[in-house]
């Protein structure tokens, strides 16, 4: 008789410490303050140690609290004890999250080795090596991310931006190109204009900046380069303009000014020439006196149009 009432008690200690843990988990999916749904999901561990959809839901509240690290150990325990995709593909979130580049690919990998059809982990993976500066790690990737999911113009964007960098021109204007027929948005004709001035297109770039800036009007950087393909161009009038509204967006951009400085230059008219250098001179450099073309050396001219700019700036400082 005092057998059966120990086990009596005992299973009736279980359903009152499930029925517990059951109500906390409830209450932490309803919640929407983080810190509380932490709180009740460590609730449920403390009575049920190992349900691992509290140390999973527990995880993401300390993701989305920026508590990475202790997102991580939570992950961590659940891989431990039964792993899965979705495990590994959140914990190496919270990894890239760290800067653990390394750590994120390790787990992006195994979360599409365990899952196959898991593409937004294949995508993750790519991104992490194109960041690590795996350039053709990320190609093979991303066109693995393609094959499946062919109609994402970011996709082909990020791929030909790997292509780039492993100085694969025509694939990579390809891929600019893909990215605009399938969306033709503001944000895929800026990306092809500023490919197209790397590779001196300039009339192409020009066409593509102000395509973008039909969608969008208020992208400062889309004026900026519209202004320097039309320099480039001899179209002095309307560089002056576009360096003009790339300059009402932030008046302290020096790059703006100089454009400004070599358009003036250009079109004869000293003073504003030397007016708009003087005001790119303060900022860059406000406490020296700028003497050579070394001064510019972070400026988008000196890195990009070098030899342009190195002609024309040398006689501006003389003036």
């Amino acid at each position: 008789m005092k057998r059966t009432t120990i086990i009596v008690l005992l299973m009736l200690c279980h359903f009152t410490t499930y029925g517990q843990a059951n109500k906390f988990f409830r209450q932490a999916v309803r919640a929407t303050d983080l810190n509380q749904k932490i709180d009740l999901y460590s609730k449920v561990i403390d009575l049920e140690p190992k349900n691992l959809d509290a140390y999973f839901y527990r995880a993401l509240a300390k993701n989305d609290l920026g508590d990475y690290n202790g997102a991580i150990v939570d992950y961590s325990k659940i891989i431990v004890l039964k792993p899965d995709a979705d495990t590994y593909y959140n914990r190496g979130n919270s990894r890239f999250s760290l800067k653990d580049l390394m750590g994120a690919k390790s787990d992006y990998a195994k979360a599409f080795e365990l899952d196959s059809n898991f593409i937004d982990a294949l995508y993750s993976l790519a991104c992490v090596k194109y960041d690590l500066e795996d350039y053709k790690g990320a190609i093979e990737d991303f066109s693995r991310v393609i094959e499946t999911v062919p109609d994402q113009p970011k996709t082909y964007l990020l791929r030909a931006s790997a292509y780039r960098a492993i100085e694969s021109y025509k694939k990579a204007l390809k891929d600019y190109t893909l990215a605009v027929l399938i969306d033709p948005n503001a944000n895929t004709y800026y990306n092809r204009g500023e490919f197209f001035m790397t590779i001196n297109y300039y009339q192409n770039a020009n066409n593509d900046f102000s395509s973008s800036l039909k969608f969008n009007r208020n992208n400062a950087f889309a004026y900026f380069y519209r202004g320097a393909s039309n320099l480039l161009l001899g179209k002095y009038n309307n560089a002056v303009s576009d360096f003009y509204l790339a300059l009402k967006f932030d008046a302290t951009d020096f790059d703006a000014l100089l454009g400004l400085a070599l358009t003036y230059y250009k079109m004869g008219d000293i003073t504003n020439a030397k007016l708009n250098l003087q005001k790119a001179k303060s900022i860059i450099s406000p406490e020296k006196d700028v003497e050579s073309v070394n001064f510019f050396t972070n400026t988008y001219w000196f890195q990009n149009q070098y030899f342009y700019f190195n002609n024309n700036i040398k006689a501006l400082l003389k003036l």
